[in-house]
């Protein structure tokens, strides 16, 4: 089994419905999103899948998110935009994206330096 990872990120803002303390309110954050894939098979010239493909793949997810105050992006406008909730709604658009050679195993946000949340099923 071969695991491929990239990392990526984006810029948005966003205001936590129901929490008990300051995130409640608006605020940003610098997220950094790292994706991984996994696949047995080689192509022809030994590669499971190209590192070029899956960071486009991801850029192409988070596109949408960049600069943006997620409370108003689909699907967040009506699922509260934690952290957790991100991690599963990209890992959802990543896997629809990805190619039949790898699967998307696993999506990790990190919405500071020392703050991640990891989702896989």
């Amino acid at each position: 089994m071969y695991e491929l990872r990239v990392k990526s990120h984006f810029d948005a803002a966003h205001a936590l419905h129901g929490y008990p303390g300051e995130c409640r309110e608006l605020h940003g954050h610098t997220w950094d999103v790292e994706a991984t894939v996994s696949g047995e098979e080689l192509d022809d010239i030994g590669i499971v899948y190209d590192f070029k493909r899956l960071k486009d793949d991801l850029a192409a997810v988070l596109e949408p998110l960049d600069h943006a105050f997620l409370n108003e992006v689909p699907p967040f406008d009506s699922l509260n935009p934690t952290a957790e909730n991100l991690a599963r709604v990209v890992f959802e658009k990543l896997d629809e994206k990805v190619g039949a050679e790898v699967r998307v195993t696993e999506v990790a946000v990190w919405e500071s330096p020392v703050a991640r949340i990891t989702y896989h099923p």
